[in-house]
């Protein structure tokens, strides 16, 4: 018997099976396994300051937006009603993690501001989310850590809603009516 005892055999594969099948499950497994860790993070902070976990994601919409944040902007990220938003902006201000400003000359413009002493909260308690990343990435060169960026994009995109897709959750919309109900 020849070979290294400590080599790891490739597992077998059922027939038909391509071997890019047990990459896309491996990476399937990972992307829960990650979204776990992060939804008890979110959970843990969303406890510990009174929130919902919809109120989380809510705080990274707004401090990742691009352009000021909107309760409509919010509405469309979150797929949430105008009366979801309305409550989880509303306990936001109530917590002190946001406040609605009006800095347009279009004084119905609101836009939601992510409060500096909240930030700094927030940055303190997800730290260990950072530091894990960055001893995830040191393991990773640049043009590695590149392809993930992209890959993470592509992702991203392949999860946005399509065009002309409702935003709405059908409790929004009216429900449709029964014949010969009131």
């Amino acid at each position: 018997m020849t070979g290294n005892r400590g080599a790891r055999r490739p597992r077998e594969r059922p027939s038909g099976t391509a071997p890019e099948a047990d990459g896309l499950q491996v990476l399937a497994a990972q992307l829960r396994l990650l979204n776990g860790g992060i939804n008890r993070l979110v959970h843990g902070f969303a406890a510990a300051h009174g929130l919902h976990a919809t109120d989380v994601q809510a705080l990274a919409a707004i401090l990742d937006a691009r352009e000021p944040m909107t309760p409509k902007g919010l509405r469309e990220h979150l797929g949430l009603t105008s009366g979801a938003v309305t409550a989880c902006v509303d306990r936001l201000e109530r917590a002190g993690h946001v406040r609605r400003v009006r800095e347009s000359t279009d004084r119905r413009v609101v836009h939601l501001r992510y409060v500096p002493d909240a930030r700094a909260a927030a940055r303190t308690y997800f730290m260990p989310l950072a530091e894990a990343a960055a001893a995830a990435r040191s393991r990773f060169d640049e043009d590695e850590i590149a392809v993930v960026a992209r890959f993470l994009t592509a992702l991203n995109e392949e999860l946005r809603l399509p065009p002309g897709t409702p935003t709405d959750p059908p409790e929004d919309r009216d429900p449709p009516r029964t014949p010969g109900a009131p």
